[in-house]
């Protein structure tokens, strides 16, 4: 049964860091001890942005993105999943321990509380390697409401919510982020942490197996509506296309009721489940982080009538032309075997 997991614990960090984070960081570590197969998943303060997510709520969520898809290669590959979070109160790094089960073999109880027999998972498993943040202009074609609400029942079964803003909230939501980026444009910190997380070609460059590289920064807004990061802005030093963006981008709000680091790695889960169902389901995806790195910012995104306390995550959602692949590490420069 050992020899089984730890065979199979490769695979599944290979889906793992597919997941997204803050300016492609990649802030995760995995350690598989054959002891006991237990794999554990720990956040990487080598890889934290201090000026952007000083508190690491960033980290956790694409910590909680990585952790998600494993538990989706898992149940691909036919193994329930026991996932514990915060395991050690010793090491708040050490996010979550991760035991895979033979079918069947978990008590119902425990299994339920675990999540472990969420057969839809494996469904997902296509789009892990599909998914990828598209920086591109989306047409005007409005979603139909039974995806909208598929996505909204995605982040309550991890115990999150999205909401779809109102007409008012989602014009609030994108002047919130032309505030961020003023916020970011008047900032060297926040500007040259973003320039470090940049892959444009330049000598003395990070490694290439992490960041955002220069194709996949998307085109230039003709007319700066949509709340899209524009990673080219800090140095743009290639002259790229302009184009169009939609002319009302159609939003969501991801949020929990409290803001504790449980809730950042539940949210990210959440927010990884949003993202491989909306890509199962042909939508078109990007993220928007921007008002939320800014405390005086993120507390206006919610919606002050929505019982969701804080906010998460923004999500653009829509029809759009394919995205490309962003870079990740090898899976032998995030496992540890022990």
């Amino acid at each position: 049964m050992r020899d089984r997991v730890t065979e199979a614990v490769p695979a599944l960090v290979a889906a793992a860091v597919a997941a997204p984070s803050m300016h492609n960081a990649q802030p995760w570590r995995f350690v598989h001890r054959t002891d006991t197969g237990v794999l554990s998943l720990y956040g990487d303060p080598d890889r934290a942005l201090p000026v952007g997510d000083p508190e690491h709520r960033g980290m956790h969520l694409g910590c909680g993105g990585a952790l998600f898809n494993l538990r989706v290669a898992a149940a691909q590959q036919g193994w329930d999943v026991v996932t514990e979070m915060f395991p050690d109160r010793r090491d708040p790094w050490r996010l979550a321990d991760v035991t895979l089960e033979e079918p069947g073999t978990v008590p119902d109880v425990e299994t339920r509380a675990a999540g472990s027999l969420d057969r839809g998972l494996a469904d997902l498993f296509p789009a892990v390697e599909t998914r990828h943040t598209n920086r591109s202009p989306f047409s005007d074609e409005q979603i139909p409401p039974e995806i909208l609400d598929e996505l909204c029942a995605a982040a309550l079964l991890e115990g999150a919510r999205l909401a779809v803003p109102s007409d008012w909230h989602a014009d609030d939501l994108v002047d919130l982020v032309h505030d961020a980026e003023l916020h970011e444009a008047a900032s060297d910190l926040m500007r040259a942490e973003i320039i470090a997380w940049t892959r444009t070609g330049r000598a003395g460059e990070g490694p290439e197996a992490e960041g955002v590289p220069s194709y996949a920064f998307g085109p230039r807004q003709h007319d700066v509506k949509v709340p899209v990061r524009d990673f080219g802005l800090p140095r743009d030093t290639q002259r790229r296309a302009t184009a169009t963006f939609e002319e009302r981008p159609q939003l969501a709000v991801l949020g929990t009721e409290t803001d504790d680091p449980a809730d950042w790695l539940r949210a990210g889960q959440a927010m990884e489940r949003i993202l491989l169902v909306a890509t199962r389901d042909g939508l078109a995806t990007s993220m928007m982080s921007q008002p939320l790195e800014w405390p005086e910012l993120r507390s206006m995104a919610r919606d002050p009538a929505s019982r969701m306390g804080f906010v998460h995550m923004v999500f653009r959602l829509g029809y759009g032309p394919p995205a490309v692949a962003t870079p990740r590490r090898p899976v032998a420069d995030v496992l540890t075997v022990v």
